[in-house]
């Protein structure tokens, strides 16, 4: 009984030893085997990510997966978009089924627990949208007061910070963030400035308030370990060629988010 048993225990440290010495993939060699890269990108966040009326995606994010895909795979359309989600983007990376996600994403400490993240490629802030005609003039007046934010956005924690007695209703998307506000169902609604300005861009009917309460650059994710590492050197070095060519700012000129 005894031998059977120091036999399973040493079986199990063999196995356990074995499995622990797996040499893990490498992300970069896996999209060059494949043949195309796996984007995880926005469908509601324009003019970053979003559908036009074909259903088709457009955005400055999308723009630059193409590079991405270009300068990897020597061909711009070797890219697979996946839509996701503020709340479900990181689930979507680390579960495997994007390979990057190129979404509207900030760099956080938090955030870095459970990411890589590349270079930042766009600096945006946080502001707080509002209907005309509200007797709001900044976010400490919204104390008390019902403000919107997007679920698994950075708003969250501007509000927390700024009017920790704000009241927080959170929606699972812009479009209906920004209709939640229309309809009267909070006083005001915070995200990027970049997002909030595409939002109204054609609605007289709201105004973004003038001041930032956060710096928020935004990048490119990866999954956190040396799997990434190739991809990540590589993708770092497409954004500081686009960078320095003059490419970037020219797409952000396309896009309107130049500053």
């Amino acid at each position: 009984m005894w031998k059977r048993l120091i036999s399973i225990v040493i079986f199990l440290c063999i196995f356990l030893c074995g499995c622990s010495a797996i040499k893990p993939k490498n992300d970069f060699k896996a999209i060059k085997k494949r043949g195309h890269i796996i984007v995880g990108v926005r469908s509601d966040t324009r003019p970053f990510g979003y559908k036009d009326r074909n259903g088709n995606l457009k955005g400055f994010d999308i723009d630059l997966a193409r590079e991405i895909a270009k300068h990897i795979l020597t061909d711009p359309d070797a890219v697979e978009f996946v839509p996701v989600t503020a709340s479900n983007r990181i689930s979507m990376l680390n579960s495997g089924k994007v390979d990057l996600l190129i979404a509207t994403m900030s760099i956080t400490d938090e955030r870095r627990m459970v990411v890589d993240f590349s270079d930042p490629y766009y600096m945006a802030g946080q502001a707080i949208l509002v209907k005309k005609g509200r007797s709001v003039a900044s976010i400490k007046q919204l104390n008390g007061r019902k403000i919107i934010i997007v679920y698994g956005s950075t708003g969250e924690m501007s509000v927390r910070m700024n009017a920790p007695e704000a009241v927080i209703r959170g929606y699972k998307d812009y479009d209906l963030a920004y209709k939640a506000l229309k309809k009267g169902e909070a006083d005001a609604m915070i995200a990027d400035d970049t997002i909030l300005y595409n939002l109204a861009l054609d609605d007289r009917s709201v105004k973004i308030l003038k001041k930032r309460f956060s710096k928020e650059p935004y990048a490119i994710a990866f999954r956190k370990g040396s799997e990434s590492t190739q991809l990540k050197e590589s993708v770092n070095f497409v954004l500081d060629f686009l960078d320095h060519s003059g490419k970037l700012r020219d797409m952000q000129r396309k896009w309107g988010i130049w500053k």
